[in-house]
């Protein structure tokens, strides 16, 4: 038995090294090429024809994801040629492509980008019929590397584009493209121009408008969301949102809507009026709906009540002030008066704040034992150890239900000794249900 194991054992090690490789199956094949980049593609294509064949599977191509940076660099022609090359070659096969454009500071590279989207566009536009998830984010056309030439030429060559493919598209992100309201409105509306209701079901045009219009003064703007009637995801900011968007998401996509994610910034208009019937309307026309709210510098009490109404079924919630410190502002009453109003809905819930003023220890821990399907939860506030200790004990005694607990605790001194030795006697008191039940992550912070 031994002598017929070292033979075959020899055999083995006799047979060519590329054996496997030559007989490795088709999906095997794709499955590795998928992880290399284009150029080690490009290299790998010219090994043999089998694997030049497999290179041009649609699988290896359907996904797409383009980063281009808005700074002057040698290299920055490069990348948009390639991206041309990428449509021109695979484009037929693209089904998600997303393009990012960080930092448009230089006027000379967001024209380059300009022309290499139209072509690149131009070529998709002509090829493809298969895209089914469209992301260009960051634009920031607001900026003063846009020209209004270039400006209007990308936006023209966007239209074109997406009168072309929004047949069969179900995702759009626009996220952070700053644009006019009537630059906004045209481009959205060239994904439903046609006669039949758009196929967009999940639509993110969250910071998509210039941060001081106020959108939810014009009604242009939900005259142009009447046409997405397949909506299921809808992300924009609070500066959209009246009494007449809400009615018409409730007339045009009730029955589809799940889930929509309110971004409300305080540089940004969010003082109008919205009435809560308007939103129990539409809660009570989408019986499944699912709001998140996300907050930026706007923390006083008296400004969120009146965006924060009883009547809208919050399940996430972030409010997040940073490192701005304001001793006349205190969070108590969000805490203990407007929050709770969300006990039976709220599932997550993000706070980072500078409240080195007060404590809110108490406050906060009652917020939590009221939420009964709170399971996420994110702090990142000045607290005591204690108060980590004291949650643990409620979890571990069922009177609360979160499953993922990340907390930075600020102090106001560099050293957190004293902290870290309190935090672990705690990790280790609790540490079963600690590994067993919970996603933890807590640490001292120093806040200097």
């Amino acid at each position: 038995m031994d002598a017929a194991a070292s033979t075959s054992t020899s055999d083995a090690l006799d047979e060519p090294e590329d054996f496997t490789w030559a007989y490795l199956p088709d999906v095997c094949l794709r499955r590795v090429f998928r992880f290399l980049p284009d150029r080690d593609r490009a290299r790998a294509a010219l090994v043999c024809r089998h694997w030049n064949r497999i290179m041009y599977s649609p699988d290896l191509w359907r996904f797409r994801s383009f980063s281009f940076s808005g700074r002057s660099s040698k290299s920055r022609r490069s990348e948009f040629e390639s991206a041309v090359w990428y449509a021109k070659k695979f484009g037929s096969y693209l089904e998600n492509l997303e393009i990012k454009y960080t930092n448009p500071h230089n006027s000379l590279v967001s024209k380059r980008f300009q022309a290499a989207m139209r072509t690149f566009l131009a070529v998709l536009r002509k090829d493809n019929s298969r895209l089914r998830s469209f992301t260009i984010s960051y634009l920031e056309l607001d900026r003063a590397a846009w020209s209004q030439s270039v400006r209007n030429a990308l936006l023209k060559s966007l239209c074109l584009f997406l009168r072309r493919e929004s047949r069969h598209l179900e995702y759009l992100n626009f996220k952070g493209a700053r644009v006019s309201l009537p630059q906004g409105c045209t481009l959205l509306s060239s994904v439903g121009h046609s006669e039949r209701n758009s196929s967009i079901s999940e639509l993110n045009i969250e910071d998509f408008f210039c941060m001081p219009i106020a959108v939810h003064a014009h009604t242009l703007f939900s005259q142009t969301l009447a046409r997405f009637q397949n909506l299921s995801k809808l992300s924009l900011n609070y500066a959209c949102i009246s009494d007449e968007v809400l009615e018409t998401l409730a007339a045009s996509c009730a029955s589809t809507l799940r889930t929509l994610s309110v971004k409300c910034h305080v540089h940004e208009p969010h003082s109008q009026v919205v009435w809560g019937f308007s939103w129990a309307k539409l809660a009570s026309c989408s019986s499944d709906l699912r709001v998140n709210f996300y907050f930026e510098r706007l923390m006083k009490s008296d400004r969120l009540s009146r965006i924060l109404l009883p009547e809208i079924p919050i399940r996430s919630l972030s409010l997040t002030n940073c490192y701005f410190g304001d001793a006349d502002w205190t969070v108590k009453p969000t805490l203990v008066e407007l929050l709770p109003n969300y006990k039976a809905s709220l599932q997550r819930l993000t706070l980072d704040f500078n409240n080195s003023h007060e404590s809110i220890d108490n406050e906060l821990l009652g917020l939590i034992l009221l939420c009964s399907k709170l399971y996420y939860l994110k702090i990142w506030a000045f607290l005591e150890v204690r108060f980590i200790e004291t949650l643990l004990q409620n979890r571990q005694e069922n009177k609360c239900v979160f499953r993922t607990l990340k907390v930075r605790i600020y102090t106001q001194r560099y050293e957190t000794n004293e902290e870290d030795s309190l935090l672990q006697q705690v990790q280790s008191q609790y540490r079963e249900l600690i590994d067993n039940e919970l996603n933890y992550f807590v640490i001292p912070y120093p806040m200097m």
